[in-house]
């Protein structure tokens, strides 16, 4: 007699190794950036004109060009930190107001048109009274990459503690668990996807925040650079600032997506 098969080695599929590198998609990744470059390479000079769109080898020369003078990281420098300091106060001041706003329902539900009101408010249009207010410092770079993020915490935060399972919560009350260990053991690790999720989303728009500060008024920075190229009629100045923006949002998410594979690893494993 053979030993019984379990259904579930019958009908679970077999799952592909999730951690460490996905050589297939990293090789893929690379022939579509290497084909769109060849395309774009091509193209340039003969189906439009060079001075619209420049060359990926003269933006690749412009960027070895600014690495090799040192002017590229005091731009990057600049835009990082007013993007990241923005980031971590967005999470910071909004993260408790999403907790308190989530727990007291009756003055959320009175505060909530003005909330939506200011997080519907183009903050781009702040821009200027920022510089106004703050004046042209690393400082009003910060609030404005801040009040990009701020609303997408509150709202993130308030929304994943309204999700907790709530017979989870009543178990709590149950075995008279005071509140605070109620706070500590089930809602925080509630809201961690939500807070990585809304890093995740955050980043790219305190960059935009940095970027917009930065163009108003500043001396420094990839939006800075960016708007002296384009002043200049730069073109490939233009796309040297604008890879290196994406370069940073592109390693900034992949270093949150490190962090949430470590910090949710148990949802992996329950699949």
């Amino acid at each position: 007699m053979t030993d019984p098969v379990i259904a579930e080695e019958i009908l679970a599929p077999s799952r592909p190794a999730r951690d460490g590198l996905d050589v297939s998609a990293f090789v893929w990744r690379l022939v579509l950036v290497a084909g769109l470059l060849l395309i774009w390479e091509f193209s340039a000079g003969r189906l439009f004109n060079e001075f619209w769109s420049s060359r990926p080898s003269l933006i690749g020369e412009r960027l070895v060009a600014l690495v090799k003078s040192g002017e590229v990281w005091r731009h990057v420098d600049a835009t990082v930190s007013e993007a990241l300091l923005g980031l971590f106060l967005g999470a910071v001041v909004g993260t408790p107001i999403g907790i308190a706003l989530a727990h007291y329902r009756r003055a959320a539900k009175i505060i909530d048109p003005f909330v939506m009101g200011l997080y519907g408010l183009p903050r781009v249009a702040l821009a200027p009274m920022f510089i106004l207010w703050f004046g042209i410092s690393l400082f009003s770079k910060v609030m404005m990459s801040f009040s990009m993020v701020l609303f997408v915490f509150i709202l993130n935060v308030t929304e994943g503690i309204r999700t907790v399972d709530p017979d989870m919560i009543d178990l709590m009350h149950t075995m008279r668990a005071p509140r605070s260990y109620i706070m500590r053991k089930v809602t925080i690790p509630s809201i961690v996807p939500w807070l990585i999720a809304s890093f995740r989303i955050g980043i790219g728009l305190s960059l935009v925040g940095a970027v917009v500060g930065e163009l108003i008024g500043a001396n420094r920075g990839l939006g800075w650079y960016v708007v002296r190229a384009g002043g200049q009629l730069d073109t490939t100045g233009v796309f040297a600032g604008l890879f290196l923006l994406m370069l940073l949002a592109m390693i900034a998410n992949q270093i949150i997506f490190m962090i949430e594979q470590r910090a949710l690893h148990w949802r992996r494993e329950a699949r």
